[in-house]
């Protein structure tokens, strides 16, 4: 198996979203930013399979040696091999990727964040610095794209919490802010126990609003000269705004069940989004 098939393995077994809004890419294009995806999908996977938090900062450290491989011509794994073409291609940075690593290390160190700003910097690290290489792939002219791959990252990074509430809580996890909780009269309890309220509904439409929100700052800040060029985004935000277009039609039950959508449908969404864009 070379490494690009072992990463095209990976985005595909993994079921996400993403894999659908890079279907339509050119092979270099989609090489790459299927590499990118991989590369978060391995260090995500320490977080969330990992047990004993030692043994998960263990293996970020070795992700973080072998991250200073690929810009030495020395990687190892076939997702690193497989990065270290696209960010000779593609120019990506390598602080950017290494700051991926330190929005997983936040997973280890803590459960809980007492506020949006301080969950800000989590969704940065995870999703926007994501978002910021993704453009550097698919291309761009105006310096202003840079703005809208930062909140567009925000906003799936916020659209993940929300799906997820549920699925973290079971991991002892809970990404809303503590000051929301707060606001809505809501415990920690509440959730972790899976306890669904009026008060749960409403913390959970503010949640989605505020998700909202940055998709719409997100979209107005995309020049259109770069607007086809970075379908591959709006592709992902068409799905995403979907999903939690279907949570709030569900009264936001999530804490007990994970929704999303089917195959066939995020596919019908990506074509669509892609011919229109």
């Amino acid at each position: 198996m070379t490494p690009d098939e072992y990463c095209q393995q990976k985005a595909a077994r993994s079921g996400s979203s993403f894999y659908y809004s890079f279907l339509f890419l050119p092979p270099n294009q989609r090489r790459a930013i299927t590499a990118l995806y991989a590369f978060c999908r391995e260090v995500d996977d320490v977080v969330d399979e990992c047990q004993d938090p030692q043994i998960a900062a263990t293996k970020l450290a070795w992700w973080r040696h072998e991250l200073r491989n690929v810009y030495g011509g020395q990687a190892q794994h076939p997702v690193t091999q497989a990065l270290q073409a696209a960010s000779a291609e593609f120019n990506l940075p390598e602080e950017q990727l290494q700051e991926i690593i330190d929005g997983m290390e936040m997973d280890l160190q803590q459960s809980r964040y007492l506020d949006f700003k301080a969950l800000s910097l989590y969704c940065y690290r995870v999703a926007s610095v994501v978002g910021l290489l993704a453009a550097e792939i698919f291309g761009y002219q105006d310096r202003r794209t840079q703005k809208y791959a930062h909140d567009l990252g925000v906003a799936f990074q916020l659209t993940n919490i929300i799906r997820d509430v549920g699925e973290d809580a079971r991991m002892g996890r809970i990404y809303l802010p503590i000051d929301d909780l707060q606001r809505f009269e809501v415990t920690a309890a509440d959730i972790l126990n899976a306890r669904h309220s009026e008060n749960f509904e409403r913390l959970m439409s503010f949640q989605i609003e505020r998700a909202e929100s940055y998709y719409a700052q997100a979209l107005a800040a995309l020049p259109a000269s770069d607007r086809r060029a970075q379908r591959p985004g709006l592709v992902m935000a068409a799905i995403y705004r979907t999903l939690l277009e279907e949570i709030k039609n569900d009264r936001c039950r999530v804490l007990s069940q994970r929704t999303s959508l089917t195959p066939i449908r995020k596919l019908w969404i990506a074509w669509r989004t892609w011919v229109r864009a």
